[in-house]
């Protein structure tokens, strides 16, 4: 559908002066969102801040956002703890499982640095050994299959990997992996930084393990909320531990865990971004079907990638149009942006999304893993926002 300028000006006020190509680090909220944030605090101000009036409020809001996420996944609102962001959620998961030393966990090469220190980490304290697979220059998406049936081992008790790649844009076939690994006896765990708000989804339909997202990123919410999806075949130990996380005896002492994934939350939290991402989630509906905002974001992301490939000295990181709002590439020649000589790569991409900011007003950013520049387009982009960054990297080669 047609996203016109008066829109987003009027709902949401970061794209009223710049072009705005972050959603995959965060999205913009729109006004209504803020005004319910803004309106949450208030009703708990004048509610008093702690109180059984409030506490009643604080329910009602916590199922309701509970609700909404789980109608976005397809999912069971019991199967959803929430949490502050993605790595939160990988934290619960990777943490949560029974580790013996000499168990192993196989994850991609192109995995989020958080990610992959949480499991350093596992490797240090439970002798827990890690195997890496190759997907980041497959020449198809549907190819990353092979490589992670090629890396389990029998011992080998976990399988991590991004939904969508961080830093190239890449859509893995998320449904056959997780069949792979399930006839293998792995559990999977999928970082799903880059797919909420993104990709129309059904997780009970993919058999996904655990299954972790946020809120700040493609559903234009606040920072602070997110989620994950654990399967209600799968029984996690609870990290952290709080009075979300567990039942009461009749004298107020702990009797158990929470039967739902509740029992992965822990206490307090900040309930107005709660409504704010449910506000959001709402907004989020408002702009047509999950197929049809997903069909939007592929549109406007293959009309940037067909544009970079007729530039000289650009090289989009995708060998084939996109099929997610990521698209990632390299200024210069392939050599100065090997891993021989990154120091080069960077100061080069760092200066042109420096200069595309300050001089033209469009926001991208860079990413170290491999060196490059990554735009990311959403529903509510244009292909005047597209054409404008084309013509702006233009004068800068």
């Amino acid at each position: 559908m047609p996203i016109t300028d008066r829109d987003r000006q009027s709902l949401y006020p970061a794209l009223a002066n710049k072009i705005y190509g972050n959603y995959g680090g965060q999205g913009p909220m729109s006004q209504p969102t803020l005004d319910a944030i803004t309106n949450a605090y208030q009703e708990v101000q004048t509610l008093g801040p702690f109180g059984r009036s409030v506490n009643g409020w604080i329910e009602r809001e916590v199922l309701a956002l509970r609700q909404a996420i789980a109608q976005e996944l397809h999912a069971e609102p019991s199967a959803i703890a929430l949490t502050e962001n993605v790595t939160d959620g990988c934290n619960i998961a990777l943490w949560g499982l029974p580790w013996e030393k000499g168990d192993r966990i196989l994850i991609s090469d192109s995995e989020h640095p958080g990610v992959v220190a949480i499991i350093q980490e596992l490797g240090q304290r439970f002798g827990v050994e890690v195997d890496i697979y190759p997907i980041q220059n497959l020449a198809t998406d549907e190819e990353a299959v092979d490589p992670i049936a090629a890396g389990l081992t029998p011992r080998t008790k976990l399988v991590v990997l991004s939904h969508i790649a961080w830093n190239t844009g890449a859509v893995f076939p998320l449904k056959e992996i997780v069949d792979h690994c399930h006839r293998n006896g792995k559990l999977v765990l999928a970082d799903a930084a880059q797919t909420v708000g993104m990709l129309p989804l059904n997780l009970p339909e993919t058999g996904v393990d655990f299954y972790a997202f946020t809120g700040h990123k493609w559903l234009c919410g606040p920072a602070g909320v997110g989620g994950l999806y654990v399967s209600p075949d799968i029984k996690l130990r609870p990290t952290f531990i709080g009075w979300r996380s567990i039942t009461f005896t009749a004298t107020g002492s702990p009797a158990g865990y929470e039967a739902t994934a509740k029992q992965y939350e822990v206490a307090t939290s900040a309930y107005p971004l709660y409504v704010g991402l449910r506000t959001a989630i709402e907004q989020h509906r408002t702009w047509g079907t999950a197929e049809d905002r997903y069909h939007r974001i592929c549109t406007l992301s293959v009309r940037t990638w067909e544009q970079l490939q007729e530039i000289s000295g650009v090289h989009c990181l995708h060998p084939t149009p996109p099929t997610s709002g990521l698209i990632s590439f390299q200024v210069g020649d392939r050599s100065d942006n090997s891993t021989n000589s990154p120091g080069t790569a960077r100061k080069r991409h760092q200066h042109i999304a420096d200069t595309l900011e300050q001089e033209h007003g469009i926001l991208t950013r860079t990413l170290l893993n491999p060196s490059c520049i990554r735009i990311c387009w959403h529903y509510l982009s244009t292909e005047t926002d597209s054409d404008k960054f084309i013509d702006a990297l233009r004068t800068l080669l």
